[in-house]
């Protein structure tokens, strides 16, 4: 942490923020339910009286629920969508209002708001498809309320979208689903992917926390704007890379199907939507 700076840090359990000082005024440690909606309202009002203001907003909340999507239950899908869609909707409006309304009264208008989603937010993979539902979801919503706000109250929001990074996310993280008899066959693609992510040699290239970290905060510090989608690591960039490039010639090649429906002038109605 950066000298001066006063940081609230949230987590499941108190023994998870046993590494900070309980003696530090510039660090507030909360314990959150991000399922619960008192638990993120009573958050909110803890920073706010212990600091008056959000400058950034950081949510990253989250698991994986993998394994052959027949077999979630709807307990454990809607769990986890709770957890990574709700928890990061309900913590972003009331950030929106806190920079637009609270944060003038002692200072600067504003802030910054890192939604953490991942490659996995515009590229799905086999085995994860509730995972994707709710960074798709996170996505959307994101890139909707960020074309909401006025210009004038200096809200930025920034998708973080990182590739494979060297945590605890694979043991302490993943939610495993039962197999399905249909899948069970060593070359679906699921059971394909599970080899894949259960082999040590396929992390050892995966970002390190630090730099992830290093490079959310150059985001915010830096005097340029600050992208709505930011690719984390040579995995994710390249995936999307690839993924942008195989979407732009599909869709040239739906370009006389797709116009063909519809009437001419449809598009150019719409084009005051687009923000730079």
């Amino acid at each position: 942490m950066e000298v001066g700076h006063r940081v609230v840090v949230t987590a499941r359990k108190v023994a998870d923020l046993a590494y900070l000082a309980d003696d530090d005024q510039n660090v507030l440690k909360l314990i959150v339910d991000v399922t619960s909606r008192k638990s993120i309202d009573d958050a909110v009002a803890s920073a706010l009286s212990r600091f008056g203001r959000l400058d950034v907003v950081v949510n990253n909340a989250g698991y994986s629920l993998r394994g052959d999507t027949e077999n979630a239950t709807e307990q454990a899908a809607r769990h986890l969508v709770e957890t990574m869609f709700w928890g990061t909707v309900h913590l972003t409006r009331h950030a929106m209002r806190v920079m637009r309304e609270v944060n003038p009264q002692n200072g600067a208008r504003g802030g910054v708001v890192l939604n953490v989603s991942s490659m996995g937010g515009r590229v799905a993979f086999p085995g994860n498809a509730f995972y994707h539902a709710a960074k798709f979801a996170v996505e959307g919503f994101t890139e909707s309320v960020s074309k909401e706000v006025r210009a004038e109250w200096n809200i930025h929001f920034c998708l973080i979208e990182p590739g494979g990074v060297k945590t605890d996310y694979l043991h302490r993280s993943m939610v495993t689903v039962e197999p399905h008899p249909a899948y069970a066959a060593a070359d679906t693609p699921t059971r394909l992917i599970e080899k894949y992510m259960s082999d040590p040699e396929a992390s050892k290239n995966w970002a390190d926390v630090d730099d992830v970290t290093k490079a959310m905060y150059a985001l915010v510090a830096s005097e340029k704007e600050i992208p709505l989608r930011a690719p984390l690591g040579p995995d994710a960039w390249g995936m999307l890379k690839l993924e942008n490039d195989k979407a732009a010639s599909r869709l040239e090649d739906l370009r006389e199907f797709s116009i063909g429906v519809g009437k001419e002038g449809q598009f150019e109605s719409l084009q005051f939507l687009q923000r730079e």
